[in-house]
């Protein structure tokens, strides 16, 4: 059954003091394309939480949100820039000296400088809290996929009806063949007629060569058997048990092509407008292929 590429998917894990929230939300791509957006101190476990999200999905643009809650899985440190402070407490006392200015250094004076401090997040090397991440991440993802094989199995229903009616329209297209020889045969007769008034008895064979090279003209027999090869096509790859959005995308591109020589060899008026109405079913299933995963 077809998956769609819309879902999203949300899991909470807590390990000691620390929640750990991981947020999935993907749209239609035609690619697999992932970014994350997590703290500093995670960075070095994206490529296994990469491995995650491949492992289930094939295609769309994947947007991933990990956040934490608290302070156990980061440790933060305060570090010190020694050769900075040395250059500012040289610079002052040079400053001092120059203009024979009294007072002391102060602690309070050299912790507002500039650049004195800084904070830097340390990995914490316990592997709970990096399963826990890893489980949290799978578990967004089967949310995730859950919800793009719901959307998938709406996808599926509409794009069955959708072929049912273009099936219908094809139908009558097959059916409008052969009425139209006997439309060609009597158009034919009516102007000849028009234009010797009577005067001359019509060829029955010169009328029927005009017919025939009229019925080759518009001949669409080969076009309509691929369209019901796709159509056969299209119907049998929706139950694929795989990613086939690629699949169904080249197929209803051929059906078009198919409907477009059709409608460039159509010299009547209503089987135009079956054209025209075939077309306009098969562009609203192009548009929905290309949510199938």
């Amino acid at each position: 059954m077809i998956k769609s590429m819309t879902g999203y998917g949300k899991s909470t894990v807590e390990v000691n003091e620390t929640k750990i929230h991981v947020e999935i939300r993907s749209v239609n791509h035609r690619f697999l394309d992932m970014t994350f957006k997590m703290p500093t101190a995670l960075l070095f476990l994206e490529d296994r939480l990469k491995q995650v999200v491949k492992s289930r999905l094939a295609r769309g643009r994947i947007d991933i949100f990990v956040s934490l809650e608290g302070e156990d899985l980061v440790e933060k440190k305060i570090d010190v820039n020694w050769e900075m402070v040395d250059q500012y407490i040289t610079r002052l006392k040079d400053i001092q000296r120059r203009y024979e200015l009294t007072g002391d250094i102060s602690i309070d004076m050299v912790s507002k400088l500039d650049h004195v401090f800084s904070e830097k997040e340390m990995e914490n090397d316990s592997d709970e809290w990096k399963v826990a991440l890893l489980e949290t991440m799978d578990d967004a993802v089967r949310q995730l996929v859950e919800m793009r094989t719901k959307e998938g199995h709406k996808l599926h229903d509409d794009l069955e009806k959708r072929i049912a009616k273009v099936r219908s329209w094809l139908n009558s297209l097959d059916e409008r063949r052969p009425m139209l020889i006997e439309e060609y045969k009597e158009r034919i007769r009516t102007r000849v007629e028009e234009y010797t008034k009577e005067q001359i008895r019509p060829d029955e064979t010169k009328i029927l060569q005009e017919v025939a090279l009229l019925a080759e003209k518009g001949d669409v027999t080969e076009e309509l058997t691929r369209l019901q090869s796709h159509f056969t096509q299209f119907e049998s790859t929706l139950f694929l048990d795989e990613p086939v959005g690629r699949r169904l995308d080249f197929i209803v591109q051929e059906m078009h092509r198919e409907v477009n020589t059709i409608g460039s060899k159509s010299n009547d008026g209503k089987m135009t407008e079956m054209v025209v109405n075939l077309k306009s079913e098969i562009e609203k299933m192009k548009e929905q292929v290309q949510n199938v995963e």
